[in-house]
């Protein structure tokens, strides 16, 4: 009797669950941490999982996944800005434009339509604030090398936390006879220049500028634990931020593993790599907060595949106890294959299958409520 009782616990057990874990992800969505890899496909992803020796990384700890495609309006190879925009708005354009669509009419992103909700917003990048990716979320430019009225956008943006670099670019005239960082300290932000100048600070808007351009790579001395670091004090802030906010909304926050692509733009399989594993532990510290803040949810992507990188068997013959690994770059450009997206949280299992990038911004803003 024992055995049978025990036998029907585990059928049970069994049974329901999936029940219960697919019940756990669901609910009101109040934070979305949206993570893009630039230039991460698969094969980046893969060889994180190969050279930690298959060790978990945090992306085995996603709830679901589903694929993108990444082609622009124009086309079939994307670049940074032409993505990001479709990321963040759920809009083709040309490549090159910039939060804008091919006829020059601007479209929002799902961070400014949050803002308008009352939504607290933030940004954390390891190259300018400026550039493609995170300029896609606030600025609308017909090219993306119009460095000066990102900059003014960016300003203007109204954006919570902003952590990266581009300080050369926001030390522009303002026309006022200061700067443009001078016109961020008039609108009540705190502008710092070094992470250990966030110490102590757990609210409020702040922007914090790292370096004159592009910060390090790993490789070239940044900190490879910054990307975490950064991505948990913009956690701190904005949830501090939405919790002292009439709304009680919650907050966006979108965080890039930017120089993943510089790195494979070099066809440098070591800088690749040092990129995706700063990128993998600040994925690892949205799931962690997501863990303990229910409503929210963490969304991994990418913009597209740099490099067009594969992982080839050192030997043909398989019969080997190993045949050793090697990582071939096809190209020194971008990609045209499918990228992958990893879900976890609140909502995790409401975006699914294969589907084209413009659709994922779609879908979260759906799973969010905004308005249309």
């Amino acid at each position: 009797m024992k055995k049978m009782f025990l036998g029907l616990l585990a059928v049970t057990v069994a049974t329901l669950s999936p029940a219960l874990s697919e019940a756990k992800g669901k609910g009101e969505i109040k934070n979305v941490i949206y993570l893009i890899g630039d230039g991460m496909g698969l094969s980046q992803v893969s060889m994180a999982m190969i050279e930690g020796g298959f060790v978990p990384t945090a992306f085995d700890r996603a709830q679901n996944v589903a694929l993108i495609s990444t082609y622009s309006a124009n086309n079939r190879v994307t670049d940074s800005a032409a993505a990001g925009t479709a990321l963040a708005t759920g809009h083709k354009t040309n490549n090159g434009m910039l939060g804008m669509t091919p006829d020059g009419a601007n479209c929002e992103s799902i961070m400014a339509r949050a803002k308008e909700e009352g939504y607290a917003t933030g940004l954390v990048v390891t190259v300018y604030l400026q550039h493609a990716t995170p300029g896609a979320f606030y600025a609308h430019v017909a090219s993306r090398g119009e460095l000066d009225a990102i900059s003014r956008q960016f300003v203007d943006s109204d954006v919570d936390v902003a952590f990266g670099g581009g300080k050369k670019f926001l030390e522009a005239d303002n026309g006022k006879g200061g700067t443009l960082i001078d016109d961020l300290r008039a609108r009540d932000y705190t502008v710092v220049y070094g992470m250990d100048e966030l110490r102590g600070i757990d609210g409020g808007k702040v922007v914090g500028l790292f370096a004159d351009e592009y910060m390090p790579t790993v490789l070239n001395g940044r900190d490879e634990n910054y990307l975490c670091e950064a991505t948990k004090k913009a956690l701190e802030i904005l949830s501090n931020n939405a919790a002292a906010s009439k709304s009680k909304k919650g907050f966006v926050l979108m965080v890039e593993g930017s120089q993943i692509d510089s790195e494979c733009h070099a066809n440098n399989s070591a800088g690749a790599l040092a990129e995706t594993r700063d990128f993998d532990r600040a994925i690892g510290a949205a799931m962690d907060f997501a863990d303990t803040h229910p409503g929210t949810l963490v969304v991994v992507t990418a913009d597209h595949e740099t490099g067009g990188l594969s992982i080839t068997s050192n030997k043909t013959d398989f019969m080997l106890s190993e045949s050793g690994i090697g990582y071939q770059f096809g190209t020194t450009g971008h990609s045209g294959t499918l990228v992958p997206v990893y879900l976890y949280g609140t909502g995790a299992e409401g975006i699914n299958g294969v589907m084209d990038n413009t659709d994922l911004p779609k879908k979260i803003a759906e799973l969010m409520n905004l308005k249309k």
